[in-house]
């Protein structure tokens, strides 16, 4: 007998980040930004890193699949949501993130910042 689902894809597991250096970049993601490991094994020449974000079900993949180094230093496609942008601003600056300007309120409290490959997230309490 075949089991019946009502809905196949029920979450996004992790997004890609794309990073050159998966050391430093692991470091960034855990010790600043407060991230935890849940997966760490090799592939290849390189290693298959997913972190968990606290309090979200979608994770982050620190990995750059081959032929895809131009990828890194980009804009990401998608947002960081917060209860309040400007303590992040706050808290984050002190640990050494860049940001590329003060919080903006309109049209919804957001900032932008970087990691330490370049890459551009924006992060809003919307």
């Amino acid at each position: 007998m075949r089991r019946a689902y009502t809905h196949v894809i029920k979450k996004l597991n992790y997004v890609g980040i794309p990073t050159g250096d998966q050391a430093r970049a692991l470091a960034f993601w855990t010790d600043v930004m407060g991230f935890t490991i849940t997966t760490d094994r090799p592939v290849g020449e390189r290693r298959w890193v997913e972190l968990k974000i606290p309090g979200a079900q979608t994770g982050l993949l620190l990995f750059t699949p081959e032929g895809q180094d131009d990828r890194i230093g980009t804009f990401f496609n998608g947002s960081f949501g917060c209860e309040n942008v400007q303590y992040e601003y706050e808290r984050l600056s002190a640990k050494g993130v860049k940001f590329l300007g003060p919080p903006e309120l309109k049209p919804f409290p957001h900032v932008y910042f970087q990691d330490p490959d370049g890459n551009t997230f924006f992060l809003s309490s919307r």
